[in-house]
């Protein structure tokens, strides 16, 4: 069964005050980020330069799917799971077939007959209702190598649980109910709510942190039996009387140890024999990254056979900020990145400041290998119900490789505000797909600033801008799966090059690079696993069948499990900085 949007029941549009709203929103924000810059050129830090109008554009996908996007992760058959939590009553969305869940540890219905997680088909545009038995709130998954996706943790009835929910490759999956969530109860040595899944190169996830969980564990067991997690006394010493080091800030190191970062500083981990075999300097000011003062952090696109690693965290809150929400008080947010070199013999941070400050942002890395869109949020108070007031409409764009004072650019805002609970993922196709928002203890659609979101919407960058359709290649052929250090073939095909060449001049592309994509699972402000590769090009030619416009490009696959970590990954073909219309999804193991 699949449904086109129709408005929820309940929902109450109150356009005329939204608006308005939203209208004052923009203008403080203008302000404030005046004021920004003065403070900022006082301090001798080059603030970045936002473009007037900015780039890119949105796009309204479903105005309401029923439940709100607190979590998402794309499978390598083109559908979004998405679900929230089940314990704040009804969604707007029913089970199939007057199905209902009866649950008796469940703290608000024990029995629900409304679907708390859905699954999006990006190609048609629908989505389907799924069941999740036992509280999903705030937990965290990873996408196992066969490109199952392993969700874990949660709250209440949920703090120990695994839940597994396949790629769907069949109709008849669906009609009759079988491709669903599968449920395995107290898997999980501890309780798991707020922690953070990282994929490991032999396939299996590293759970660590939660609320008071000072530790980190492995799923799936060496043994069934194995109920053991291990002591990660770096978690108790950036604790704060705030929690301001949940969901820590996880990235596989090309060494092959983990890079850990919570509140303010970040540690390398030897997860083999639990040992910190490095210890980074604390992030300058001090002020707190993690939640719930949520900035954001990804491990920045990996070279051909690379021998560096950067990290960059951005956005954030200052110390007290989260408490000073109970009072209303809503402190600007950090506008200041962090970008460090994790592999240097004495790394350092260095410091840039954003266009305007950001606090709950999503940051994605795009397929170009290029840029990293900084996406949703607010530009003051931090995470938790009502606890900001400001909301974050214009992503902004980061460019690693341009100079210093000139990587952000502003982009085109949206006119929804995607403030707590929201998130947002990469497509094949390059869009970003953004969701969730609800800031409030239950669904809240009237009497309130900032109603509960179930739209989903996506935001287009300016490389899918159709100026650029003529650079665009398009993949016309891939192999669906491949091996470790592998040399393999791509064809693809560029209308500009095909024009070129028919009128006689040749040439016609641009230098072509392939990226290797894997896809994240998305929640509070962190895209988990999340990881851009880019691959080793040994040369491009043009097609043995001289079509105009016809390309071959070979490529060296990463030599190794701790470059890419096993499971399914898209890959782009990139002409300059425009990638393919499409990528495709390829299997390495």
């Amino acid at each position: 069964m699949r449904m086109q949007s129709k408005p929820p029941n309940n929902q109450v549009l109150q356009l005329s005050s939204i608006v308005t709203g939203r209208v004052t929103m923009k203008l403080a924000l203008l302000t404030r980020d005046l004021v920004l810059l003065l403070v900022l050129a006082c301090a001798g830090i080059a603030p970045a330069m936002a473009a007037i109008g900015g780039g890119g554009r949105w796009e309204l996908l479903q105005r309401s799917i029923g439940v709100s996007a607190m979590h998402m992760q794309l499978l390598h058959n083109d559908r979004v799971i998405i679900f929230d939590r089940t314990d704040f009553g009804h969604s707007n969305l029913s089970l199939p077939d007057g199905r209902c869940r009866r649950n008796p540890r469940e703290r608000v219905l024990r029995v629900d007959c409304t679907a708390h997680s859905a699954e999006y088909d990006v190609a048609s545009n629908t989505f389907r209702p799924l069941s999740v038995f036992t509280d999903t709130w705030c937990s965290s998954g990873t996408v196992a190598p066969d490109g199952t996706l392993i969700q874990t943790g949660g709250w209440n009835d949920g703090y120990r649980n695994v839940r597994t929910m396949r790629a769907c490759d069949k109709v008849g999956d669906e009609d009759d109910g079988s491709c669903d969530w599968n449920e395995t109860q107290d898997a999980l040595a501890e309780n798991r709510w707020y922690a953070t899944n990282q994929i490991l190169p032999d396939g299996r996830a590293f759970i660590v942190g939660g609320r008071r969980q000072f530790n980190y564990e492995f799923f799936p067991k060496a043994e069934g039996s194995d109920t053991s997690a291990i002591a990660l006394p770096f978690l108790v010493q950036t604790r704060d009387p705030e929690e301001n080091n949940l969901y820590p800030f996880v990235h596989l190191n090309i060494d092959g140890n983990l890079f850990i970062f919570a509140k303010n500083r970040a540690v390398l981990l030897d997860y083999k024999k639990n040992k910190i075999v490095r210890t980074y300097p604390e992030l300058a000011g001090g002020d707190p990254r993690n939640y719930p003062s949520s900035g954001s952090s990804v491990l920045l696109p990996l070279k051909p056979s690379p021998t560096e690693a950067e990290v960059l965290v951005c956005g954030g809150a200052p110390v007290g900020s989260y408490n000073s929400t109970k009072d209303k008080n809503f402190y600007p947010a950090l506008a200041t990145c962090g970008r460090i070199k994790i592999t240097d013999a004495s790394p350092s941070w260095v410091i840039e400041a954003m266009p305007s400050p950001r606090v709950m942002g999503d940051m994605i890395l795009l397929p170009n290998g290029a840029e990293v869109a900084i996406i949703n949020g607010a530009t003051d108070g931090t995470a938790g119900w009502e606890s900001a007031s400001t909301p974050a409409y214009a992503p902004v764009m980061y460019r690693p490789e341009h100079a210093p004072g000139d990587r952000f650019e502003e982009q085109s805002a949206t006119d929804i505000p995607r403030l707590y609970h929201s998130s947002a993922i990469l497509l094949r196709d390059g869009r970003v797909l953004v969701g969730g928002s609800n800031p409030h203890i239950y669904y809240n659609f009237s009497g309130v600033q900032y109603p509960t979101e179930l739209s989903l919407e996506a935001f287009s960058p300016e490389y899918l801008d159709g100026a650029n359709d003529v650079l665009r290649p398009t993949i016309t052929g891939a192999p669906e799966s491949v091996a470790y250090g592998e040399s393999v073939t791509l064809r693809f095909e560029v209308p500009a090059a095909a024009t070129r060449r028919r009128r006689g001049r040749g040439g016609g592309i641009g230098l072509v690079s392939v990226t290797m994509v894997a896809p994240s699972f998305t929640t509070h402000s962190f895209a988990m696993n999340q990881r851009v590769l880019l691959l080793d090009v040994v040369r491009t030619t043009a097609a043995a069948s001289h079509r105009a416009g016809a390309y071959e490009v070979s490529v060296v696959m990463p030599a190794t499990a701790v470059l890419a970590p096993p499971g399914y990954y898209m890959v782009f073909v990139v002409n300059g900085h425009i990638p393919s219309s499409e990528g495709v999804w390829v299997h390495i193991q």
